[in-house]
């Protein structure tokens, strides 16, 4: 399953509401401003209507004139979109007479108007508002009323004034323009405000990541800081998955040491007694309580070190066992001279084991030990961080081993290259155990001293 991001599903799902919304909005609010100048240029062909109206004379042979008109210049002007014209209906005929009287605007075209069936007004406003259709493909939007002057013998007038509805475009296009561009700001505005408003909305996930990564790597036992009352129980909730944790891994500790305690004393009363005890039996029981004491070493330190790695927060700094044991394994071979390599960084931040510091002590212990028994004269330590590890060396100058076999023979429990040599084939076996439960490993290969170097792989703190 793809690993997608909250805050760019937050953004998208943002961005897709707002413009939605700013959609909707625009092609509503154009639509009001359409119908609103529609509404506005009937309005003021209704205007120029009644002006038109009142302005209607007839002569005394009947002719229809208009006088003193003061309406709108363009009105005056040819083809210039809005126009006028009146038409007669004499008495007894079905065919009205077209443009008896009509706008200069029209110069010498006509209205084409609808049949004598449509010569309706509305009652409630005096007038009917109609859409024509000229032969050019316009489209004209008119208002008409019929009219009956007070001279005898006069027929009924259609008084009709209609504008393009071309003219509604122009303002109708600037609207848009000036609508789409605001929309557009104010979209932009929005999506601004709620990226800032998730990166701080967010923060807090933020926080509790470095907490968590402070807790992985050993620099706090606990989440600690203030979070919001959404993350708090979370927060709480982990806290205490990580004290039961440490107590559980505390309670295992306790019960190896219990157990190791509770052996001791047993397998110590039949050394002592079988130490007494010249015959083949009792050298018998002492080569067996010596296997068990191994034994009981062995799985112990396994399962402290297995217990240990469950836990979190661990972190222990290389550089005062590695000092520790140089003194103590000086005292144990005094004819040796352990030092550190030119290149060793113990002192560096970044030499920080995650694990147990007994366990640390018990690696570097059984290497030290091993290189003291066979180094002729001089063993040397470095420590340098890898990456997320840390690679410990011990070098000596002793004999060293030719064959990579037989390298990593030296790693097999109980095995023994050299059966004069004081020891019982478990320490290195023991290193390589603790090694790989950590995640790290253990191997040898030939040391630039002239001897055999151990190479110890452990994680560090990140």
């Amino acid at each position: 399953m793809k690993n997608y991001s909250l805050r760019l599903r937050l953004l998208l799902a943002t961005l897709a509401w707002v413009l939605l919304a700013l959609l909707a909005a625009g092609w509503g609010l154009r639509g009001l401003f359409a119908q609103h100048i529609r509404q506005q240029l009937q309005d003021h062909l209704v205007l120029q209507l009644n002006q038109v109206s009142g302005a209607v004379r007839s002569d005394a042979q009947g002719h229809i004139r208009v006088e003193n008109l003061a309406a709108d210049p363009r009105l005056h002007t040819p083809l210039s979109g809005l126009y006028w014209q009146i038409d007669t209906l004499p008495e007894g005929s079905t065919r009205p007479q077209l443009a008896v009287v009509r706008s200069r605007s029209l110069w010498d075209q006509s209205l084409n108007l609808p049949p004598t069936a449509l010569w309706q007004t509305h009652p409630a406003v005096g007038y009917g508002v109609l859409q024509i259709a000229q032969p050019e493909g316009a489209q004209l939007l008119a208002v008409s009323r019929h009219l009956h002057l007070p001279e005898d013998h006069t027929p009924m007038l259609r008084i009709t004034v209609a504008a393009d509805e071309r003219l509604l475009a122009e303002p109708l296009q600037r609207f848009t323009t000036m609508l789409w561009v605001s929309l557009g700001t104010l979209a932009a505005g929005l999506l601004l405000a709620a990226a800032v408003q998730l990166q701080l909305a967010l923060r807090p996930l933020r926080s509790m990541r470095r907490a968590l990564a402070a807790v992985r790597s050993g620099q706090a036992q606990q989440l600690a800081g203030i979070y919001p009352q959404e993350l708090q129980p979370l927060v709480q909730e982990f806290n205490h998955v990580l004290a039961s944790n440490a107590n559980m891994v505390q309670r295992a500790r306790t019960q190896a040491g219990n157990l190791a305690h509770a052996l001791n004393t047993p397998l110590s009363v039949l050394t002592n007694a079988a130490a007494h005890d010249p015959s083949p039996l009792g050298q018998l029981v002492q080569e067996q309580v010596a296997s068990a004491r191994r034994q009981v070493d062995y799985h112990l330190a396994h399962a402290r070190a297995s217990a240990a790695v469950r836990a979190t927060g661990l972190a222990c700094p290389v550089q005062p066992a590695v000092q520790a044991l140089l003194r103590t394994t000086a005292r144990l071979y005094p004819h040796i001279d352990f030092g550190l390599a030119d290149t060793a960084v113990p002192t560096a931040p970044a030499a920080l084991f995650r694990g147990e510091e007994q366990d640390l002590f018990e690696m570097l212990g059984n290497l030290l030990d091993n290189a003291g028994k066979w180094a002729r004269s001089q063993v040397l330590v470095d420590c340098q961080p890898q990456g997320s590890q840390l690679q410990i060396t011990v070098d000596d100058n002793g004999p060293g081993i030719a064959s990579a076999a037989q390298r990593e023979q030296i790693f097999t429990r109980g095995q023994r290259l050299d059966e004069h040599t004081p020891g019982s084939g478990l320490g290195l076996h023991i290193v390589r155990e603790l090694a790989q439960t950590y995640g790290g490993s253990a191997h040898a290969e030939p040391a630039p001293l002239g001897g055999l170097r151990l190479v110890l792989r452990l994680p560090r703190v990140v």
